[in-house]
């Protein structure tokens, strides 16, 4: 038996320490019985800096690994993807991923009602139902190019995630916090919008692309989302005011707010965005990624992953 087909059924699970802030050795601990209680075979490492996951990923699919357990948060989520999506050995869609949720966002499960719990999430995985899910590559003004699995933007939600990074300690009550401040202090800008035939320019509080419904801790700034149909979800969100957001922070949950005046939104397989009067965040699956102009391209189903 070759190597490969040692490893072609057998998980590749990357862990991430850091997710969740808290208890990752008990919890690591109880992942480990419950995958093994389940027959679920499994190699697994650690990560220890970040983007860690980019290279152990990589190694894997080098050693004929081809299914993936992602143990971590939307961060852990987003490398693993990166690293499928940037490797060479495999066609990209021959490999699938699955979740363990430990993060504090954890928004790509939302779409996919994988419940944010250890045992019911391994529960899933025993199951093997699967999607191929689009992908999408952001490339920025110095050409670096970014794989998203479930939502980027530019504007106020990549000011918040910017945000986010010293309020990680209070839990899931961060987004909120961030979200809040960012009320106070983000400058709106002018952004220049390309897709398709239409071109729009116009004072914007953020563009949002999406592929799956949820982002920035359980928020919904897209409409009619279907990560498989071949298309983006945009949401151009002009020139909403502080006022506005306060008297509707309950849509920017339920997702009715892209039904709100000031916004609009379309589908679209390529966009280009480029803030005009001064540098704003890119933000993708809630990584910060560089500031100013980004274009984004979709790529049709590329990944296999494991759903409820």
């Amino acid at each position: 038996m070759s190597f490969d087909k040692i490893h072609v059924n057998r998980w590749f699970i990357v862990a991430n320490p850091t997710s969740g802030n808290r208890n990752f050795s008990k919890k690591w601990k109880l992942i480990q019985q419950l995958l093994r209680d389940k027959n679920i075979h499994f190699s697994f490492s650690i990560t220890q800096f970040v983007k860690h996951e980019i290279e152990l990923v990589q190694n894997a699919v080098k050693q004929g690994y081809r299914n993936f357990i992602s143990v971590g948060g939307d961060g852990t989520l987003h490398h693993v993807v990166n690293a499928i999506m940037l490797q060479r050995y495999v066609k990209t869609s021959d490999i699938t991923i699955a979740v363990i949720p430990l993060g504090t966002g954890n928004d790509w499960i939302k779409t996919y009602n994988i419940p944010n719990n250890i045992k019911k999430s391994i529960e899933i995985i025993n199951q093997k139902k699967t999607i191929l899910q689009d992908i999408g590559v952001l490339e920025t003004a110095d050409q670096k190019m970014t794989y998203f699995n479930n939502a980027a933007g530019l504007g106020y939600d990549a000011y918040i995630v910017n945000k986010l990074k010293k309020l990680k300690s209070f839990g899931a009550a961060s987004y909120l916090l961030a979200g809040i401040y960012g009320l106070f202090f983000y400058k709106k800008s002018i952004f220049s919008i390309s897709f398709d035939d239409q071109k729009i320019e116009t004072t914007c509080l953020m563009t949002v692309i999406g592929l799956c419904k949820f982002s920035g801790g359980g928020m919904q700034f897209t409409k009619d989302v279907d990560a498989s149909d071949e298309f983006f979800d945009i949401t151009i969100a002009k020139n909403i005011t502080f006022l506005d957001l306060v008297l509707n922070i309950n849509k920017l949950y339920s997702g009715k707010i892209v039904d709100h005046k000031k916004c609009e939104t379309y589908k679209t397989k390529e966009i280009c965005v480029q803030p005009k009067n001064h540098k704003t965040f890119i933000q993708a699956d809630g990584e910060l990624i560089g500031t100013g102009k980004v274009t984004a391209k979709i790529l049709e189903k590329a990944i296999k992953f494991v759903v409820n």
